[in-house]
C-alpha cells in the first residue's frame, strides 16, 4: 500500500503543476507594477507568518507528552486555545479596527512569539499562558491581516478584482506550500538534527520576528472607524447590528461556521479514521499530501474568481456539497466494508477510500479560503471589518471547544455525520445567499455598479 501513497501524492503535484502552468490570458488578470510590488510585499508578510503558524502545529501535542501530561490535560490546554481566541481574541481583534490594523499585525507577531517562548517551560500553568497567547494569536492572524489588505488595497485605487489574485496567491503559498516546507523543515530540526521538540517553536519566533520587521518597515496604517465617540463596546453593538439588519452579513457568518467547524473537527479525526487499528500510517507525509490537495483547490479557485461567471456565490454551492459527500465516506466505508480486526499492519482498502475522499475535502478547502475572502471583501463593511469578522469566529470556537471536551463521547461516524449535516446546510445557505445578492443588485443597480468599480461593501448606517 505504501506504493499508494506515492501514487496520490505524485499525482497530485502533477496536477497542479499542469494547472500552474497552463494558465492562459483569460485566468491572468493584467496587473499594473505597483499592484505586483504591494502583492508581493503582502505575499511575504503572510507567508512568514504562516510559517510561524504551521511550524508549531506538528509538535505541539508531542511537546505535551514528553512533558509528560496525559491526554485530558492535554485536552484542556486545547480547549483554553480555542476558548481564549473566543473570549480575549474578540476584544483584541476588535480593537483592530479602531487602532488599526498595523498595529494589530504587529500584536499578532508579538503575542506569538511570546506564546512560543512558553514551550520552553515545563510547567502547567506556564504551557496554559502560551495556549492563551495563542488563541489571541489565532484571532488576529485570521482578521487583521485580511482586513489590511482590503482597505489597503482600495486606499492605494487597485481594481477590486485584483484582490482575487492576491487571496488566492495567498491561499496557494500560505496554506499550502509554505505548510509543506515547515512541516519538513520541522522535522529537520526535531529529528534530523536532533535540537528536540521545542525547536520548530524557536524557529516559528524567528519567522515571526521577520515578518514583523518588514509589517514596521513597509506597511502603513489603515483602520476602520477610528472616530474617538466610539468605545470598544459601541463597536460591538454596531457590528452585532450589521449581522443583525443584513441578511447577507448573517449568512456569510454562518456559512463559514459551519464550514471551518466541519474543517476543523476533520483535523482532530483524520487520523483516527484512517488507521482504527492502530495501522502504520505515514502522518508526515499524508499531512503534505493535504496541503498539496488545499494546493490544488487555490489554483482552481483562482481561475474562478478571475472570471465574471460563475459568480462566487453560485459555484461555492457544488463546492460545500461535495465535502459533505467525501465527509460522509468514512461512514459508508465502516458500513459497506468489514472493517479489520488485526492491529498494525498498512493502511485498509477502507482507508485508502477515505484518504482519497479527504484529499478530495482538503480541495474543497482551498478553494474555500480564497472564495470567503472574496464575498468578505464584498458584503462586510469596511468600518466594522475586523470585528465583524471576529463574531464570525464566536460560534466557531464554541463549537470546537465542545467537540473537543466530548470527542470520546461520540463514535467517529457519528462526528463525521454530524460534519456531512453541516456541511450540506452550508451549501443551502450559500443558495439563499446568492438569492439574496441577486435580488440587491436587482433592485440597486446603480449601487452595484459602484460597487464593482470601488471593491468596497455597502457602508453601515450609523
Amino acid at each position: 500500500m505504501e506504493v499508494f501513497y506515492w501514487l496520490l501524492f505524485g499525482g497530485l503535484a502533477a496536477v497542479v503543476a499542469s494547472l500552474e502552468l497552463s494558465k492562459t490570458t483569460r485566468d491572468r488578470a493584467a496587473t499594473s507594477s505597483a499592484f505586483n510590488s504591494f502583492k508581493n510585499n503582502y505575499l511575504l508578510v503572510y507567508s512568514l507568518m504562516m510559517a510561524g503558524d504551521w511550524l508549531q502545529g506538528p509538535y505541539v501535542y508531542y511537546l505535551y507528552t514528553t512533558y509528560g501530561y496525559g491526554k485530558g490535560d492535554i485536552g484542556r490546554l486545547f480547549i483554553a486555545g480555542f476558548g481564549s481566541s473566543m473570549l480575549f481574541g474578540t476584544i483584541v481583534g476588535s480593537l483592530a479596527d479602531k487602532q488599526g490594523r498595523k498595529r494589530a499585525s504587529v500584536t499578532y507577531c508579538i503575542t506569538y512569539i511570546l506564546s512560543c517562548i512558553t514551550k520552553h517551560s515545563p510547567q502547567y500553568k506556564v504551557l496554559m499562558l502560551g495556549r492563551v497567547l495563542g488563541g489571541i494569536a489565532t484571532s488576529l492572524l485570521f482578521s487583521a491581516f485580511e482586513s489590511w489588505l482590503v482597505a489597503e488595497h482600495n486606499k492605494r485605487g487597485f481594481e477590486p478584482q485584483w484582490l482575487s489574485i492576491t487571496f488566492s496567491k495567498a491561499i496557494f503559498l500560505g496554506n499550502g506550500l509554505v505548510a509543506i516546507i515547515s512541516g519538513l523543515f520541522a522535522n529537520l530540526l526535531t529529528d534530523n538534527l536532533g535540537l528536540g521538540p521545542v525547536a520548530p517553536f524557536d524557529a516559528a519566533a524567528c519567522f515571526l520576528a521577520m515578518g514583523m520587521a518588514i509589517i514596521l518597515s513597509t506597511w502603513t496604517e489603515n483602520y476602520g472607524d477610528a472616530s474617538e465617540s466610539k468605545d470598544l463596546l459601541t463597536q460591538f453593538k454596531v457590528a452585532a447590528s450589521a449581522i443583525s439588519s443584513d441578511e447577507k452579513i448573517a449568512l456569510l457568518g454562518a456559512i463559514q461556521s459551519l464550514f471551518e467547524g466541519s474543517m476543523y473537527t476533520f483535523v482532530f479525526l483524520w487520523t483516527p479514521a484512517l488507521s482504527p487499528n492502530d495501522e502504520d500510517i505515514p502522518h508526515g507525509f499524508i499531512f503534505a499530501t493535504f496541503m498539496l490537495s488545499s494546493m490544488l483547490g487555490s489554483s482552481i479557485a483562482s481561475r474562478l474568481l478571475a472570471r465574471a461567471v460563475p459568480k462566487v456565490e453560485s459555484y461555492m454551492q457544488l463546492v460545500f456539497a461535495i465535502s459533505a459527500v467525501t465527509l460522509l465516506l468514512p461512514v459508508i466505508t465502516n458500513s459497506l466494508i468489514t472493517p479489520s480486526t488485526v492491529k498494525g499492519g498498512s493502511i485498509s482498502l477502507g482507508g485508502c477510500i477515505q484518504l482519497f475522499g479527504f484529499c478530495t475535502f482538503e480541495a474543497c478547502v482551498g478553494i474555500f479560503w480564497p472564495s470567503i475572502m472574496k464575498m468578505r471583501s464584498q458584503y462586510i463593511p469596511e468600518e466594522a471589518r475586523s470585528t465583524i469578522m471576529n463574531f464570525f469566529r464566536i460560534p466557531l470556537n464554541i463549537f470546537v471547544c465542545i467537540i473537543l471536551y466530548n470527542v470520546s463521547a461520540f463514535p467517529m461516524t457519528v462526528m463525521f455525520g454530524m460534519c456531512t449535516a453541516f456541511l450540506f446546510l452550508a451549501a443551502i445557505l450559500q443558495r439563499r445567499l446568492m438569492k439574496v445578492a441577486e435580488a440587491h443588485r436587482s433592485k440597486f443597480p446603480d449601487w452595484t455598479s459602484v460597487k464593482e468599480r470601488d471593491g468596497e461593501a455597502e457602508p453601515l448606517n450609523t
